[in-house]
């Protein structure tokens, strides 16, 4: 019964497509194990490319918009786009069917981010779905044709994916609790390795999402025990 409803919830998302570098073998092993997890096994189409051979992230760029024309090309209304780092964790079924029925049910839409960092979140009426202000990470989402269609016209100008995903900041939403993370592994993006092994040093990129999470969803809780703990320091000192 799981796995039909798995099939049924997930059959609402349109297409799939994950990218891969072409020696990224142990990434592609890594994330097929991850689909078969989540009940994805047979549905993803892995769009293998070449390393971008002088600008990592104009390479990230192009991959993601390949991504985009394939699900566009093939009529889809929704495309969902994973990385090959792709991580599954607290994933449901239930939360999986609240997504679906969320977006079934709200017009104004342009991407639902599987995990991500935030720089806001706001509840909606749905309780597996954020209203978000989108900061970054791009390793799991789907995007509304609509949004799709305005995207792929936009050519590489020096802007990081994630990057332009910020700039054209409309209706994202995001799982809750978010479901899909970066798995510890090497990053790609060269010019993110310091970034990346400072990440992977304390924990992974992982870690730092659910925090983020945690942080905005439960902001006025975290800054009022801030506060008590900075009354309490300034009672015992004066």
């Amino acid at each position: 019964m799981q796995a039909e409803s798995l099939d049924t919830y997930w059959g609402y998302f349109g297409k799939f497509y994950c990218i891969s570098l072409e020696e990224r073998t142990d990434r592609r092993a890594h994330a097929r194990a991850q689909f078969q997890k989540v009940g994805l096994a047979d549905k993803v189409e892995f769009v293998i490319v070449p390393k971008h051979p002088h600008n990592c992230e104009e390479g990230i760029y192009n991959s993601h918009m390949a991504c985009i024309k394939k699900g566009l090309l093939a009529g889809a209304d929704r495309i969902v786009i994973f990385e090959d780092d792709i991580q599954f964790d607290r994933f449901s079924t239930a939360g999986l069917k609240n997504c679906a029925d969320f977006l079934a049910g709200t017009d104004n839409w342009n991407a639902l981010f599987f995990g991500c960092l935030v720089s806001d979140s706001r509840k909606t009426a749905n309780q597996s779905v954020l209203r978000i202000k989108y900061r970054c990470l791009a390793h799991g989402y789907v995007l509304n044709r609509q949004f799709a269609e305005l995207l792929v016209k936009t050519p590489w100008q020096d802007i990081p994916y994630d990057h332009l995903l910020n700039n054209f900041a409309g209706s994202y939403y995001a799982v809750y609790p978010s479901f899909a993370f970066q798995s510890n592994s090497r990053t790609n993006n060269m010019k993110k390795a310091g970034l990346d092994r400072f990440r992977r040093l304390f924990g992974g990129i992982r870690r730092i999402q659910k925090f983020n999470e945690f942080y905005h969803h439960h902001r006025g809780l975290v800054i009022a025990a801030h506060i008590v703990i900075l009354l309490i320091i300034l009672k015992l000192i004066f």
